[in-house]
């Protein structure tokens, strides 16, 4: 297990507006045996001697119930509760502000809510044997194989399963390249899938560490049946 010095800062994607879940306000806030998704995480982190602290990034609107809920449930390492942005990116970038550059930042979505102590401790440690990496990010080898398609459904190719990662939160990151990361992709208005695909883009070098199949992310009313 890492032993170093090296503390994460989290922060957590929380803006999202659930419009998939058609639940009439923020899936984030979806109760699960009476508790709040977002807070399954926090819980975690909080127990973790790995986080140093918490940044929570939600709706403004959001900003008052997030800091209600995070003092019900005793989550005491959060410093910051910010308002987002229209795109997730955008939230997440507003939350960096809030990060110094020596840091280790890991980004965690909301309704991600099983989460595990484990992913930080792991992370730490790749960072720790290799140097040169930028980044570490938490994912699973696909189960089913993958088509190729085009725009009218037409198969293109079958390309091999085995190089293909399906890629969770956390995201973990030295402080100064994800910084660095996101504001390149603002000044070119580029808009990236993950917090991975921004760094790569600056030619930073990033890592899979092999994850749960059971991390997922609760998007659609399927999802729930899984909870």
């Amino acid at each position: 297990m890492y032993c170093g010095d090296s503390k994460i800062i989290l922060i957590i994607a929380a803006a999202g507006v659930g419009k998939r879940m058609k639940l009439g306000y923020p899936k984030q806030f979806l109760e699960i045996d009476g508790k709040p998704l977002f807070i399954r995480s926090l819980e975690v982190a909080e127990r973790s001697e790995y986080v140093s602290e918490i940044i929570i990034s939600t709706e403004q609107e959001s900003i008052e119930l997030v800091e209600q809920l995070c003092k019900k449930y005793k989550i005491f390492k959060v410093k910051n509760i910010i308002s987002g942005g229209d795109e997730r990116q955008y939230s997440i970038e507003n939350a960096l502000e809030y990060c110094e550059d020596n840091s280790i930042i890991a980004v965690q979505d909301a309704v991600r809510p099983f989460l595990k102590e484990k992913y930080f401790y792991q992370a730490l440690e790749m960072f720790e044997e290799d140097l040169k990496i930028d980044g570490v990010v938490v994912g699973v080898p696909l189960k089913d194989t993958i088509k190729r398609v085009s725009i009218d459904g037409k198969v293109i190719e079958t390309p091999k399963r085995e190089e293909y990662i399906a890629v969770h939160t956390p995201q973990i990151f030295k402080g100064r390249i994800l910084k660095e990361a996101y504001k390149k992709a603002r000044e070119d208005n580029f808009l990236g899938t993950d917090d991975s695909s921004l760094v790569e883009r600056i030619g930073g070098k990033v890592k899979i560490l092999i994850g749960d199949y059971d991390n997922i992310k609760i998007t659609t009313v399927e999802d729930l049946k899984f909870l």
